[in-house]
Order: structure tokens, then sequence, then C-alpha cells
């Protein structure tokens, strides 16, 4: 398993957890809507990713716009390969 596909892993447990979705259930193209995960449940996730991480994730555009699963991870993953060494 490479670098990314790790951060992406232990992403998706994230949102698992912190959104009590069934993993299953985090396909790529899965939207955040459809998921029931709401600007509150963002937040917490994020929180939770920066804890697991210790990275500060800003709340820039693509992370903002990220309207799918695929999207959010590909919007966190850049703030995250720099911890992953």
């Amino acid at each position: 398993m490479d670098a990314s596909d790790e951060i992406d892993d232990r992403l998706l447990a994230i949102v698992s957890r912190e959104g009590l979705i069934d993993r299953a259930k985090l396909a790529s193209d899965a939207t955040l809507d459809s998921l029931g995960i709401a600007s509150a449940d963002v937040i917490v996730i994020l929180m939770a990713v920066e804890e697991e991480f210790g990275a500060y994730i800003p709340v820039d555009g693509s992370l903002s716009d990220a309207r799918t699963v695929g999207e959010f991870v590909a919007a966190l993953r850049p703030h995250l390969e720099k911890t992953i060494t």
C-alpha cells in the first residue's frame, strides 16, 4: 500500500466513524448529501482528521466545493501527504 492509499484508507475510516456511516457506502461517487453528511458533520470529521494526522486543514475552495466522497478525500489528501513519511 502506498502513502496515498494509506491516507485514503485512514480518511474513509474517519468519515465512517465520525459520520456514523457504514464503510461499504463510502463509494467515491457517493454524494455527501446522500450519505446524510451535513456541514456540521464535515466540521466534526475535519477535526478528527486534524487530530489523527496532526495537520491543519484549511477550508479552502476545493474542500468547500466537494460534493462527493471522492472529491472530499481528494481535497484533503494534499494537506496530509506531508504527514506520511
